[in-house]
């Protein structure tokens, strides 16, 4: 009788419970990781963006251009032996990879005096060299009223790299 009810019982478990040969397989996947070199930016010492020496006259811009050369519009003069100059950034991080540069403008003041200038870059984006490192340049605009006092003016910008 206990012969019977076995396989009675046998008889009515489903197949699904007894494994059988090639109903399961198992691979090994593989996984990566690559960590590269943060990127950083660094001011260069001593660099500034310079508009240098002038006159306001009625007023316009001060253009100083990546390559730091400086001309002006409207009734602003350039004083005679004025120095003007590009700001300088380096950048070091991962070997060949490109980044985008993005620069803000700002305001330079002399005491409750002020004029507000924009930036641009050398470039919106570049390389980084074999070695990881990179730099470039910054120009601008400064706005000039006929109003403006004159006086010593100084300011900030930001400048902003990123992995492409």
């Amino acid at each position: 009788m206990q012969k019977i009810l076995l396989a009675a019982l046998a008889a009515l478990a489903p197949a699904s419970a007894f494994a059988a040969s090639g109903n399961t397989s198992t691979a090994t996947g593989s996984a990566t990781a690559t960590v590269v070199a943060p990127i950083v930016l660094t001011h260069s010492s001593g660099a500034a963006l310079s508009f240098g020496k002038f006159t306001t006259g009625t007023g316009g811009t001060v253009v100083v251009s990546a390559a730091g050369v400086a001309s002006v519009t409207g009734d602003v003069g350039l004083v005679p032996g004025s120095t003007s100059a590009a700001d300088t950034f380096t950048v070091a991080g991962d070997g060949n990879r490109s980044f985008s540069i993005a620069t803000t403008g700002g305001t330079v003041t002399s005491g409750s005096n002020s004029m507000s200038f924009t930036t641009t870059p050398s470039a919106s984006s570049a390389t980084l060299s074999a070695g990881g490192s990179a730099t470039f340049k910054v120009g601008g605009t400064l706005t000039v009223s006929g109003t403006t006092a004159p006086g010593s003016y100084s300011g900030t910008y930001s400048a902003t790299v990123a992995y492409n």
